[in-house]
């Protein structure tokens, strides 16, 4: 059963963070266009069960709420800091923990941030493959940024144009992510 949420979901595992207030800002644009309300985590509020966690089950409680928040989201807003040319170990670990049928046929928008343009294929060559493995429809535009495409925390105009048009992407997929599923 679907929660009927938008869920942005970001690498970091420090606050305040500019991946999650991105991550946070695509959220509320696609729940506000699609009727829904939105819900934003990272991987600090997954607490301490997480490191050792091996399966889903060994999380605590809280933690494996977030985890079915995620996996009965309409649709996903992905975002990962860009650490050493990819996304963050604990990141990866939160999706190592899914079935590989989680996810499938669920909306997903990637984003990611970064220092410069050296890491803008982040999103082309690590988080997409890793959700194409969930069988997931990402959507054909992801959303890298760097420090320098943001003014007072306010995404740049050509930001913005990549952010809106990953949302109508995501729109095209307007039936809930749960019809999706085999």
């Amino acid at each position: 059963m679907s929660n009927n949420l938008i869920v942005g979901f970001s690498g970091n595992i420090s606050r305040p963070s500019g991946t999650r207030r991105f991550v946070e800002s695509v959220a509320q644009s696609l729940a506000a266009q699609a009727g829904l309300q939105q819900v934003t985590f990272d991987v600090e509020d997954l607490g301490p069960s997480l490191a050792a966690a091996r399966s889903v089950g060994e999380l605590d409680a809280a933690a494996q709420k977030i985890i079915r928040t995620i996996i009965e989201s309409e649709a996903l807003i992905i975002g990962s800091p860009t650490y050493k040319g990819s996304y963050t170990g604990l990141f990866k670990h939160v999706f190592d923990l899914l079935d590989p049928a989680d996810l499938r046929g669920k909306p997903i928008i990637l984003t990611a941030t970064g220092g410069g343009e050296r890491h803008s294929l982040v999103v082309e060559h690590q988080l997409r493959p890793l959700f194409a493995f969930f069988e997931a429809f990402v959507t054909p535009t992801a959303i890298y940024a760097s420090g320098r495409d943001f003014t007072d925390g306010a995404p740049s105009p050509a930001i913005l144009g990549r952010v809106k048009q990953a949302l109508g992407e995501a729109s095209c997929s307007s039936a809930p992510a749960q019809s999706h599923r085999q």
